[in-house]
């Protein structure tokens, strides 16, 4: 093709272009404007640019300075078209009054926020307050405090996540993101004297699996009380009446565990309320979830936050908030409630705390 047969078949196409958009009702709709449009360039625009290509090599930027002419020519005809259509209509762009209504999106609490915000409004009511602490925590803090031992497996790399060159770490101390909120349990026990009874919610991560009921990253809620006198019979009673409160009637059992924070150890599970008891894949065909580790503290994490573990002592549990929501609503993995599906989280919305 000569160069000069390329600049006619350019200012043809322009021309045409022109042409269908001019001879169009501006009563028709900008999208189905744009598919005659798109028809005509499906059928002319991509073979003349590949003609460029059969030009020859000292033509082609004159050749493709015409073809990019014609594409704006193109689309400045289809913005004269669509000012027509808003004259036409007499105000603002032309309204079509056949597209669906917008979604009113209205924010909302996460449901194992809500989840948290009403477990402590539950140990509120029976005197504990509410402690925070840092997500990126020393080794000490973490593990040596809790009377882990140092060959404990989650101490591991491949189980928990370390970081490098944090700011503040003692000279050949590992700093890693937190592994549970227990160490706010010692540092709240460093800074106030007995009597204490705190709930510490907060994030935690763990080189985890993502399955059905465990997440990398999660929410866990840890409560402590420790004082003169507590005994296993606190511990017991409180937490059975946090479980009538929140799950309203439902069984509850306690089994013998190990932690090396607490001794003796108890793991507390409530009838799942997925299955109402008769098994299913997120209670593992039991009939029971588990919804919290708990014990008497430990009388090495005492000695190791300044308390005499002879004159004090206290309990302590932890639990995922998340696993405790799955309960609450019935939901069967924990998965959902990480996925950001809107639709599946707006179905337990509720009203945001500055509503209201």
């Amino acid at each position: 093709m000569q160069l000069s047969d390329y600049l006619a078949q350019a200012a043809q196409l322009e021309q045409d272009a022109r042409a269908l958009l001019d001879g169009l009702d501006p009563a028709m709709r900008l999208d189905d404007a744009k598919g005659r449009l798109n028809a005509l360039k499906d059928a002319r625009v991509g073979e003349l640019q590949g003609a460029l290509r059969s030009l020859a090599p000292e033509d082609r930027r004159d050749a493709g300075v015409a073809f990019n002419r014609l594409k704006t020519a193109i689309q400045d005809a289809l913005d004269a078209f669509a000012a027509r259509q808003a004259a036409a209509a007499g105000h603002g762009p032309a309204l079509d009054l056949t597209m669906p209504a917008r979604h009113t999106w209205r924010g909302a609490v996460h449901p194992v926020t809500a989840v948290i915000d009403e477990i402590c409004a539950i140990f509120r009511e029976l005197g504990f307050t509410v402690a925070l602490g840092p997500e990126a925590e020393s080794e000490w803090y973490n593990f040596q405090s809790l009377n882990f031992p140092s060959d404990h497996p989650a101490m591991d790399v491949h189980d928990t996540l370390y970081l490098a060159g944090q700011d503040g770490a003692a000279p050949g101390e590992s700093v890693l993101l937190r592994t549970h909120t227990s160490p706010v349990q010692v540092r709240t026990l460093q800074r106030y004297a007995p009597p204490v009874r705190v709930v510490i919610p907060g994030m935690v991560y763990r080189r985890d699996f993502f399955d059905a009921s465990h997440a990398p990253a999660f929410a866990q809620l840890e409560g402590l009380a420790v004082d003169e006198g507590i005994s296993f019979v606190d511990l017991k009673a409180t937490l059975a009446e946090f479980a009538r409160r929140f799950f309203g009637k439902t069984k509850t059992r306690f089994r013998p565990s190990f932690f090396p924070f607490t001794e003796p150890s108890a793991e507390m599970d409530v009838q799942c309320q997925v299955c109402g008891g008769s098994g299913c894949a997120t209670c593992k065909h039991t009939g029971w979830s588990e919804i919290l580790g708990s014990g008497m503290v430990h009388p090495a994490v005492l000695e190791a936050a300044g308390l005499d573990s002879e004159r004090y002592t206290g309990w302590a549990f932890g639990m995922g908030p998340a696993r405790i929501a799955q309960q609450r609503h019935g939901v069967p993995d924990i998965r959902s409630f990480y996925d950001s599906d809107v639709r599946f989280l707006e179905q337990f919305a509720v009203p945001s705390r500055g509503e209201g």
